[in-house]
Parts: structure tokens; C-alpha cells; sequence
């Protein structure tokens, strides 16, 4: 089993600068996580949703908007273990398990994961 952490804006919906409310989920990208959540992975979701309307203020994010994301997730079906607020706003995100959501190379480690947790649960 595998912890893995997704973005929501422009990663799993389609969203248009910071008008969240009018986020579109991608509906393939919402199946691909809730299986990999149905096999056993740990699936969290980490978003910088509000950082710059809130000027960083982590305490004031989760007080006026934590619920209202939870909300919107839910209603896009979504299947996660945690939401965490607060991801700093950036420009260039280096690391060394980081992955866009474009790259050819996650789906297939994504894919990876849901046949490795299948085997494991099969045992």
C-alpha cells in the first residue's frame, strides 16, 4: 500500500484561477483515486485553496472554508483518507516524488499501485 497526495485545482478538477466554486472534477481522475482508496492506499488531499485570499492564515482557512471543500469533494464522489489545508502558493514545485498530472509516466505508477494493492488484498 501506497500514501498518496493529490492537489485539487487543475489536478483532479478543471478550475479557472481561484474561482473554486465553479471547479469541474475530472471524472477519470476521481476513479482512478477512489480505486486506488478502494484498494487499500492511503489517499490524501492537499490543496493551497484560499492560501492568498487568507494571506497565509492556515487557523482562518480551515475556520471559513475547510467545510465547504469537504462538501465540494464529497459531492464529486471522492474517496480520501484526509484533506490538508494550507500547501504554500508557488510557482515551481521541485521534488523528488512530485508528478504533474499530465505526465504519461503517473498513470502508469498509478496503475502500478492499484495492481500491486489488488494482489495484497487478494492474499
Amino acid at each position: 500500500m501506497k500514501t498518496i497526495i493529490f492537489d485539487i485545482d487543475n489536478t483532479i478538477t478543471r478550475t479557472i484561477g481561484t474561482k473554486y466554486d465553479l471547479a469541474k472534477p475530472i471524472k477519470s481522475r476521481i476513479k482512478m483515486i477512489n480505486k486506488l482508496y478502494d484498494n487499500g492506499n492511503i489517499v490524501k488531499i492537499f490543496t493551497s485553496r484560499y492560501m492568498g485570499k487568507c494571506n497565509g492564515n492556515i487557523q482562518l482557512i480551515k475556520k471559513k472554508f475547510y467545510n465547504k471543500t469537504v462538501n465540494q469533494l464529497n459531492n464529486w464522489g471522492l474517496k480520501y483518507h484526509n484533506l490538508i489545508m494550507g500547501k504554500p502558493i508557488f510557482d515551481i514545485f521541485v521534488d523528488d516524488k512530485a508528478f504533474n498530472p499530465k505526465d504519461k509516466k503517473l498513470k502508469k505508477i498509478l496503475k502500478n499501485c492499484l495492481l500491486k494493492s489488488n494482489k495484497i488484498l487478494k492474499k
